[in-house]
């Protein structure tokens, strides 16, 4: 009988410590210290791809969430001016581009081989699974 009791303990210690994470993450607020989400386009990166390098200095594809995280900031850290959408970005010159609109953005853009980049801005994640799924993908980006 103590046996089972001592099992009994154990299975709900564990359970509470499985659990206690998962509840935490699908319940508690999401907040952030800044809603910039910062990069930058290092100095070189024009002269590096005009050599032959394959210059991958950004993502091509860049997540955002509408109040957590929802200002793209670009900092042009080359010695050549860079374009993003309609903006020319002179060295040394930071961009801020605010969105308030959950949706799939194309810009153009001279830091990507391909000339082009997607801004995908998501939904602020109201529900407890939703939250738990921005959280886990926080922690594990794919």
């Amino acid at each position: 009988m103590n046996s089972i009791r001592k099992h009994r303990t154990l299975a709900l210690i564990a359970g509470a410590l499985t659990l206690g994470p998962i509840a935490w993450a699908a319940l508690a607020p999401i907040h952030s210290d800044s809603r910039d989400e910062l990069f930058e386009i290092p100095n070189g990166t024009w002269a590096r791809r005009m050599a032959g390098d394959a210059v991958e200095i950004l993502p091509n594809e860049i997540v955002l969430t509408l109040g957590v995280r929802d200002t793209l900031v670009l900092k042009n850290l080359d010695d050549v001016p860079q374009i993003f959408g309609p903006t020319l970005m002179m060295p040394g010159q930071s961009f801020r581009l605010p969105f308030a609109l959950a949706s799939s953005y194309q810009f153009a853009c001279t830091a990507h081989a391909s000339g082009q980049m997607t801004v995908i801005v998501e939904e602020f994640p109201e529900t407890p699974w939703a939250r738990l799924r921005w959280r886990a993908r926080e922690l594990w980006p794919a």
